[in-house]
């Protein structure tokens, strides 16, 4: 189920880690994922205020040197032992579950410089600490949420639009909603064949080009119980659903379905696809979670960058008292790394 890295791939440039909400445990598990797995990680540096890292490792009990860099290239001369960290503009606040409104300035500086970077090829790959969209939202922000964001982000840079396709992938199970951040009352009325058909051709490209399955399997859900049962519970999945999978396996891509949402998540079923395609926010989100809550890893496809993060929330209940798991952080930083590795390895290949 889960992509493979890539097995040789030329030197890579590091990649961009922003520390999320500062109130949450993005400051937490970026310190631990380093003061644990620090020699065994893709080159990363971190986009923080330097004094906030500084003062959570302190409450945590890391002996964590923080070394400020001025630009990507200066990480291959950071120390054994060292976090580089490049510096933000606006100041965070270390203050462990207290949001404060001050902070959102520097949480969407990190972003947008980090989404630069990578498009200026300064660094290989963008993983994203967990954000507080409410914090966000007081201070002016206007996007549905982080992947909405990101596009918007890359469109205005690259001067082409893009649809981001949020995949859920761990050990066992890989998962793709075809509608996000919407109310379910919602779902029927925005699901189209179109829609499907785009998540679908974005997902079999991705698949293929950055995570190295050459005809990856695509299982479709239905969006009704059973699949509709041929329309005897509503007619979404046969007027709907079906003439896409159609369309699709026209194009030559492997998708198959619709499939009883009921049926797809056991190990038996999970063995005859790569990804399952989900209708809805919850039907890939509940399965992705129950099945490897810790090792998750929310990646976004249809982007020109190569973009993951853990696929948990800010937990600031539990922020500076080192209780936060960093597996699904670790994840992410490592599959961000085995993506990039695959695309140079394609750069170098085409002589791009």
């Amino acid at each position: 189920m889960s992509p493979s890295a890539a097995n040789a791939s030329p030197h890579l440039k590091p990649i961009a880690v922003t520390v999320g909400e500062p109130s949450g445990v993005g400051p937490d598990i970026a310190l631990a994922i380093h003061a644990r797995h620090g020699g065994d990680l893709p080159a990363f540096f971190l986009l923080a205020d330097p004094e906030m890292l500084a003062e959570r490792a302190n409450r945590l009990g890391y002996d964590v040197p923080i070394r400020a860099i001025a630009a990507p290239c200066e990480v291959e001369a950071v120390r054994s032992g060292e976090l580089a960290v490049l510096p933000l503009v606006n100041r965070h606040l270390e203050a462990p579950g207290v949001v404060d409104p001050i902070n959102a300035a520097g949480t969407i500086e990190a972003i947008d410089r980090a989404t630069a970077l990578v498009l200026e090829g300064q660094a290989a790959a963008l993983v994203t600490g967990p954000i507080d969209k409410k914090a966000l939202y007081d201070f002016g922000f206007r996007h549905p949420g982080h992947t909405e964001y990101l596009a918007d982000l890359c469109a205005k840079r690259v001067g082409a639009s893009f649809t981001p396709v949020m995949l859920l992938t761990g050990p066992e199970l890989s998962c793709v909603p075809v509608t996000i951040h919407i109310p379910i009352s919602a779902v029927p009325g925005s699901l189209n064949a179109e829609l499907i058909e785009t998540t679908c051709r974005i997902v079999a490209a991705d698949y293929q080009a950055r995570l190295g399955i050459a005809s990856p399997r695509l299982a479709v859900s239905g969006l009704n119980p059973h699949a509709g049962e041929k329309g005897a519970i509503g007619d979404e999945d046969e007027t709907v659903i079906r003439p896409a999978i159609a369309r699709l396996r026209a194009a030559g891509i492997d998708a198959f379905g619709p499939l009883p949402a009921d049926t797809m998540f056991h190990p038996a079923a999970r063995r005859g696809y790569d990804v399952a395609i989900c209708m809805y926010h919850d039907q890939a989100l509940i399965p992705a979670k129950t099945i490897a809550f810790d090792q998750t890893v929310n990646a976004t496809l249809g982007l020109p960058i190569i973009r993951t993060s853990p696929d948990h929330g800010t937990a600031a209940d539990i922020a500076g008292t080192a209780k936060a798991r960093p597996d699904s952080f670790l994840a992410a930083l490592r599959l961000a790394g085995q993506m990039a590795a695959r695309a140079a390895v394609a750069n170098t290949a085409t002589g791009e």
